[in-house]
């Protein structure tokens, strides 16, 4: 397990023919920007998983080519967020 930066929120952007399941098919939003809790990296691929709750409130591991950074909110502690940008 690598961390990374406690206050990135990240906002789902599928990729066609990217791995399965599908984030939008699997709890995700459009209209949510998800708090990173983590990241993994398999040594037997380049891609990077993110660690994302839904709103469901299940923990997934999301391919980063899913994934585009919204914002950094130091010191947030709210694990999701509109991605309407104030």
């Amino acid at each position: 397990m690598l961390w990374m930066e406690k206050s990135l929120y990240l906002r789902i952007e599928e990729l066609p023919g990217g791995t399965r399941p599908l984030p939008l098919l699997s709890g995700f939003s459009l209209t949510t920007a998800f708090r990173a809790l983590g990241c993994f990296n398999p040594s037997e691929t380049s891609d990077a998983y993110l660690i994302l709750s839904n709103d469901r409130d299940e923990v997934w591991f999301i391919c980063n080519r899913h994934l585009r950074t919204v914002y950094l909110l130091r010191g947030s502690n709210r694990s999701l967020l509109s991605t309407d940008i104030p």
